[in-house]
């Protein structure tokens, strides 16, 4: 495993739980395994990301399993189109590592693939190295990936933002990169309470510089949620702020709130 100095740029090694380069810039990894790699100067806030009451929501819901033909989509795509001999995965965005831990599971397959999660939220990293000890997890900007230059065979990017050219940079050639993005009619029962009228998803396939769109697959289906389950739902969801109190009620209060789970899948390889 090697990681770059968010920094300088040179390879980090690990030293009795430090993880230090050349220029003596260092990095203690965290009793629970993880590392943070990101410098206060690169934060926008004093603690960047999804706090503990977000996670705690989103812990609640994936839970659940309402999202597991998601995640098994995702392992499909990648057991069918990561390269062989691949030992570094990247997931970008990894939360509390729900779909992480999931992708050891290609170890079946790739025995000599590290899986590696990176968040820019310390608290859910910190759970997600607790309870996940066969990944490799990180505190890290998206924008500024901790990895060298063509390290990584694969990266999985489930919603969280990246620069292409950051991709591209630490992708290495022949390599994967899988997104989930929101199909047309992702959450379309919750958005109704909120909105007057419900804009569908665009379905466009994103281009991406350097990458070639090699699989395009939609994933749809319907959930039936309790009330704490759609409460949880909601509050993952990048609108919840817009959400009234009558509304936070409703869900809270529903025996049955039935919803619509709509993704594409993408696979894109760098050409």
């Amino acid at each position: 495993m090697s990681y770059q100095c968010p920094l300088c740029h040179s390879a980090l090694s690990l030293q009795a739980n430090t993880w230090r380069c050349e220029n003596n810039h260092q990095f203690d990894q965290a009793k629970e395994g993880y590392v943070n790699l990101m410098p206060a100067h690169h934060k926008s806030s004093k603690n960047p990301g999804d706090n503990k009451e977000m996670m705690q929501a989103r812990r609640l819901f994936l839970n659940t399993e309402h999202y597991q033909p998601l995640r098994e989509l995702v392992v499909k795509q990648l057991k069918q189109h990561l390269p062989e001999n691949s030992r570094h995965l990247l997931d970008i965005g990894c939360g509390e590592g729900y779909y992480t831990s999931e992708f050891v599971s290609l170890n079946k397959t790739h025995s000599d693939l590290c899986v590696h999660g990176l968040d820019i939220s310390k608290v859910a990293v910190r759970y997600a190295a607790k309870r996940y000890p066969d990944c490799h997890f990180c505190v890290a900007s998206s924008h500024r990936l901790p990895f060298p230059d063509g390290l990584l065979d694969g990266v999985v990017r489930i919603y969280a933002p990246c620069k292409d050219e950051e991709l591209y940079r630490a992708i290495k050639a022949g390599g994967l990169l899988v997104t989930v993005t929101p199909a047309a009619r992702h959450l379309y029962q919750l958005k109704e309470l909120i909105y007057d009228g419900v804009r569908l998803h665009d379905m466009t396939a994103e281009a991406i510089e350097g990458f070639e769109l090699v699989a395009d697959r939609q994933l749809h289906y319907d959930m039936h949620l309790s009330g704490e389950e759609a409460t949880a739902l909601m509050q993952m969801t990048p609108f919840a702020w817009k959400t009234s109190d009558a509304v936070w009620q409703q869900l809270a209060t529903s025996e049955n709130f039935s919803c619509e789970a709509d993704f594409s899948v993408r696979v894109y390889r760098k050409s």
